[in-house]
């Protein structure tokens, strides 16, 4: 590498500096705060575990998408987190396998990939969230959909839509409904996620083509859906999907696109994708899932929960907000008056030579005679 090469961060990797860090704090702990009003404990994983705990967890998590490295103390595979919800999983499996259920867990911390996400180059990202562990029923998500919702509104999301899925679809309906060989199903799955109807019937599913039309304002979609599950397969889900859109109907935009997979990994029955006015991408993603037991003749267990992507908000949010007020405290001032003014509210900044010029420094006010006085 180049001298001049030095100071440059890796790809996908990028510092927040004042401002837009303060407003990360900021966004962080309104929806911490949300979180904890509806009942749901703060726990803090570490950043670092083994591979194998993480990796075997839930269904679907890739290993490709994470930095491994070996730990010289015990020369077992390390892995940095790549999302935070297996290691909730772990959590609740093992240190509060005897908290009573449904156990309510939140987190908020960094997660790194090696690569971005499609056109996305970013590598490091905050994950906020919450989970619901030990039912997955429709009572419960309802209750994490809108406390999502309530989340991002507190953080400061305007416009927020709710998209909703059903992950496990394909498999649902080709177990009996509409049968596909077992070799068929990944490829109609990915076909139907990809929209590519000419794809699909190539695939063999040409009898999923109507799914393709049940996407769009949930209202209208909903009843595509149901008109064409015309054996029922999917009546218990249909239903579901009502009854949580009826509990946060008004509050947000809602639309459906039943065979959409991408994000949606190690989801079961139920998953909804959030955005909001002015995001480019996604702010939030969740559903329902299964955690893996690794004891020996204990059950899996059943849980739904949600993971906020807020970078892009934070970024956003930090491009509208106003200059916080600051005051200048001059050489030789009284620091009774500086305690008595920073316990009502006020930020200073002290002066510790002639050098420091309050303009400078971003103040804008000055103590004098005891009293802020505008700049």
């Amino acid at each position: 590498m180049q001298e001049t090469d030095r100071d440059l961060l890796p790809e996908g990797l990028e510092d927040r500096l004042p401002g837009s860090a303060a407003t990360a704090a900021r966004l962080t702990r309104a929806v911490l705060d949300a979180l904890d009003g509806h009942g749901y404990d703060r726990v803090q994983p570490p950043m670092i575990e083994f591979e194998n705990s993480l990796a075997s967890r839930m269904a679907g998590i890739s290993l490709r998408r994470m930095f491994r490295f070996v730990d010289p103390a015990s020369l077992r595979t390390l892995a940095l987190r790549s999302d935070m919800t297996p290691q909730l999983g772990r959590i609740a499996s093992t240190s509060l396998a005897a908290a009573a259920r449904p156990l309510r867990l939140c987190y908020a911390g960094q997660v790194v990939m090696i690569k971005g996400d499609g056109l996305d180059p970013t590598r490091e990202r905050l994950q906020l969230g919450a989970e619901l562990i030990g039912l997955d029923s429709v009572a419960a998500a309802g209750e994490v959909v809108a406390v999502a919702i309530e989340a991002l509104a507190a953080a400061g999301a305007t416009g927020l839509s709710v998209d909703f899925t059903l992950p496990d679809l394909v498999d649902t309906l080709a177990a009996k409904a509409l049968p596909l060989e077992p070799g068929q199903i990944e490829a109609v799955r990915a076909e139907l996620d990809a929209k590519n109807a000419g794809a699909l019937v190539a695939a063999g599913g040409a009898a999923y083509l109507p799914l393709l039309e049940a996407i769009g304002p949930f209202d209208a979609a909903i009843e595509r859906l149901a008109r064409f599950d015309t054996g029922g397969a999917l009546a218990s889900r249909i239903a579901a999907l009502r009854q949580v859109a009826a509990r946060i109907g008004g509050k947000v935009r809602l639309t459906l696109d039943p065979s959409e997979r991408h994000g949606f990994e190690y989801q079961t029955w139920f998953g909804f994708t959030i955005y909001a006015d002015g995001i480019a991408g996604l702010v939030g993603r969740g559903g329902s899932y299964t955690i893996k037991s690794n004891a020996s003749g204990k059950a899996d267990e059943p849980a739904i929960g949600f993971s906020l992507y807020p970078d892009d908000l934070i970024d956003t949010l930090a491009g509208q907000e106003q200059a916080r007020d600051t005051l200048f405290l001059p050489l030789g001032h009284d620091p009774v008056h500086a305690e008595r003014l920073r316990a009502i509210g006020w930020r200073t900044v002290a002066a510790l030579g002639d050098c420091c010029d309050p303009g400078a420094l971003g103040c804008t006010h000055r103590l004098e005679g005891g009293e802020a006085v505008r700049l």
